[in-house]
């Protein structure tokens, strides 16, 4: 493992929206870092049997990379779930809190969310005084956290949302329970589940377009993003049903 503590460039995609300029976004590919095989190289996820010490100074590089001090990373401790927090945490807490999302209006607070196959969702509103981030698996989905957050962020009609790398629909086999509990909530979603390419009984689901019909239910309509394909491209990306036992990307927004 190389062990330089830091870089000044990470090879990032940043989002392809209007956002204020106020407003600082990217997601981190799987390059950069130094963690060894199968988390190889950036990954940033220290719950994944990688070592300590790799995750410590990935993270330190990405702090560096966003020029802000590591203690603004808000982390998480993702459960698949639809809580939502704020930024800054309380003073003194150790443990990343338990949610799925997490906003703030607070400057230079960085929302932040791991991945490797859900889908990270930024949001910002269009006067560069509020951001969010939440992470979207179907379970998260289907749970509504993406309601939730644009319920905590206020007048969606202000908002816009950026989808990031995230299983692709040509990928992403489910089984029957999943395409229920899309269905069980909004009718429109069958249109996101094709039997076609499949296994018998079992529906490749398109992320991108739930969460799409999840945002405008919510009333956000300037939706930016998805085409990606985090399983499918191995080269940039993290993916655990690819993998199994692998890194996660981060994504990330904040104000200035």
């Amino acid at each position: 493992m190389t062990v330089n503590s830091v870089i000044s460039e990470l090879p990032v995609i940043r989002p392809d929206w209007p956002a204020p300029v106020s407003v600082h976004a990217f997601t981190t590919t799987r390059g950069g870092g130094v963690s060894d095989a199968p988390w190889d190289t950036m990954n940033l996820g220290d719950h994944v049997e990688d070592s300590v010490e790799a995750v410590a100074i990935n993270r330190r590089r990405l702090a560096e990379f966003s020029g802000l001090p590591a203690d603004r990373f808000g982390w998480l401790n993702q459960v698949h779930g639809t809580d939502v927090v704020s930024l800054p945490l309380p003073h003194g807490r150790s443990e990343p809190p338990i949610a799925d999302a997490v906003f703030t209006s607070v400057p230079q607070q960085v929302c932040t969310i791991l991945t490797a196959d859900c889908l990270p969702v930024l949001f910002c509103d269009q006067d560069g005084t509020r951001v969010a981030a939440a992470h979207a698996g179907w379970r998260g989905l289907s749970g509504s956290v993406l309601e939730r957050t644009v319920r905590t962020l206020g007048h969606p009609e202000t908002l816009m949302a950026w989808l990031g790398p995230a299983i692709g629909p040509q990928a992403f086999e489910v089984g029957p329970e999943v395409r229920d509990a899309f269905l069980a909530a909004v009718s429109e979603a069958e249109a996101a589940f094709t039997p076609e390419g499949a296994r018998p009984g079992h529906f490749m689901a398109d992320i991108y377009r739930l969460a799409r019909q999840r945002l405008a239910r919510a009333g956000v309509t300037r939706v930016y993003g998805g085409g990606f394909c985090t399983m499918a491209d191995k080269d940039r990306f993290f993916s655990f049903r690819r993998d199994g036992r692998t890194g996660r990307m981060a994504s990330l927004i904040w104000l200035d």
